[in-house]
């Protein structure tokens, strides 16, 4: 396999990589508040964008200074993934007992929460993905130009599901508010649940 095709795989490695479970449980609590495409777009180029922030930082401390990230460390960083899938979960459970109006700012700048969510998942992603590219990529500037077309990926994946999702609110809040409800019961539930098996089973 050559280097360009490892690297055109990473744009498409990356967009897989945002359906991962986690991702998603944690991109639906965020975007359960916005009503149209936009809003939800945002949060999905946030995450995408912090979490290909962390892995630039990490696969380039890794390729260029040495540093080393040991089982022991990776599972910490899956346990961190964890809680914070337990609090998202739990923030959203208590929104549906506690409403607030849907959230409308066409103009206002990158979601900070799903910036520092999507970073949370890249410090977590980073040791297999270091283990990855450095069996298939000679050089440290190869390793990082692959991580932005990897990160590149998977931010227009979030990016399209993230707006996917809030229309999906949007519809369901419009005509289905029982139903409506319950879904976003079931998301805070299935977050909080995966949440509390990274915890268990890195523990």
């Amino acid at each position: 396999m050559t280097l360009l095709t490892v690297l055109g795989l990473g744009v498409l490695l990356g967009m897989q990589h945002a359906t991962e479970a986690d991702h998603l449980a944690a991109m639906a609590t965020l975007v359960s508040r916005e009503r149209s495409l936009w809003p939800g777009l945002r949060h999905g180029l946030a995450w995408g964008l912090g979490h290909t922030l962390t892995l630039l930082l990490v696969i380039g401390g890794i390729g260029l200074l040495g540093w080393v990230i040991s089982p022991e460390l990776a599972g910490r960083f899956e346990q961190v993934v964890g809680a914070m899938l337990v609090l998202l979960g739990a923030h959203l459970m208590w929104r549906l007992w506690h409403p607030l109006p849907p959230t409308a700012h066409p103009h206002a700048r990158v979601p900070g929460r799903s910036l520092l969510v999507g970073m949370v998942h890249g410090l977590a992603g980073s040791a297999a993905l270091a283990l990855l590219i450095g069996q298939n990529l000679p050089t440290p500037l190869w390793q990082l130009a692959y991580v932005a077309l990897f990160g590149l990926g998977s931010l227009l994946g979030m990016g399209l599901l993230s707006g996917a999702f809030a229309l999906s609110v949007n519809l369901g809040a419009r005509h289905l508010r029982g139903l409506h409800q319950l879904f976003n019961a079931g998301v805070a539930a299935v977050s909080m649940l995966l949440g509390m098996r990274l915890l268990l089973v890195m523990s």
